[in-house]
């Protein structure tokens, strides 16, 4: 399975940019496209649902030409987005049981299976009879994931699905996706890093509307090796080697100091140590670039 995106842009009315001319090609399994609020990956996932359209540029997902054949997309898609309505005062089993009739699944007995099949995929069979309005975020998130899986897409899309979970849930819905990211084409929008490191094997970043970069997990901290560094500072000093280095993120320590992580091709200085690259470090290089 391949999704290809061609010289996508999009416009919006107030000016905004949304699509700068993007260009990405996805397989099979986990892809994660990491960005900050406002990058545009919201907008991208949108238009690849058909939800929008583009205002220049070409989608393809195996043989569907997706901007000229909507419906052709729709019957191969789930698309769980940031927000989605639910049904009050109805058990999960039954409002899965609607939602199968509405794609389609005519034959009782097959509704029945596959509703059975999600509600096991997704760790909801125990709560299959409580009103879905009654769960919690993490659980409502996992029902998302459930109806989507009624029709056996081909190509999922889950936009920023862990926002405002507690550790817990979050767990459980990433270990959702895991299980059915080994058979599907998934795209996961997230702006945490976490999650994508946890899942996804290929990433691409996102700011402005633009595909700042795009690679593997592991290449994607490979191409950072030797240039990270680190060391702690004093709080009162960050400022001082802000001026100085080229400081790329900053974690407070229980004691109020500073360990900051800095990209240089050379050991800045003797009190530096080297830093094994991770995720992060690209995703912040990426942006920082971006800004300069």
């Amino acid at each position: 399975m391949s999704l290809k995106i061609t010289n996508l842009t999009k416009t919006y009315s107030n000016g905004v940019k949304a699509l700068d001319s993007i260009n990405l090609e996805i397989g099979n399994g986990m892809f994660g496209l990491l960005g900050p609020n406002g990058a545009g990956k919201s907008s991208l996932m949108r238009t690849i649902a058909t939800i929008q359209s583009p205002d220049s540029g070409s989608i393809v997902f195996n043989d569907i030409d997706v901007l000229n054949d909507n419906q052709g997309l729709r019957k191969v898609l789930g698309y769980l987005p940031q927000e989605f309505g639910v049904y009050p005062n109805m058990s999960a089993e039954d409002l899965l049981l609607y939602f199968a009739e509405l794609k389609a699944i005519s034959n009782a007995s097959d509704r029945k299976k596959i509703v059975n099949e999600v509600l096991e995929i997704t760790n909801l069979s125990e709560v299959r009879n409580k009103s879905v309005s009654g769960y919690s975020g993490g659980m409502k998130q996992r029902f998302g994931i459930a109806q989507l899986l009624l029709n056996n897409p081909q190509l999922i899309i889950v936009d920023e699905p862990t926002a405002g979970l507690d550790p817990a849930e979050r767990h459980r819905f990433l270990n959702v996706l895991r299980e059915i990211g080994t058979n599907h084409t998934v795209i996961f929008s997230t702006h945490i890093v976490d999650d994508v490191r946890e899942l996804c094997n290929e990433i691409a970043i996102m700011n402005g509307g633009k595909v700042l970069h795009r690679g593997s997990t592991r290449n994607s901290q490979e191409h950072l090796e030797g240039r990270i560094w680190t060391r702690i500072i004093e709080r009162a000093e960050f400022d001082s080697y802000q001026s100085k280095y080229n400081i790329i993120s900053s974690n407070y320590n229980q004691d109020n100091t500073l360990n900051i992580r800095v990209l240089s091709d050379e050991q800045p200085e003797l009190s530096f140590v080297s830093a094994r690259p991770i995720l992060e470090d690209t995703y912040f290089v990426a942006l920082k670039n971006d800004r300069a």
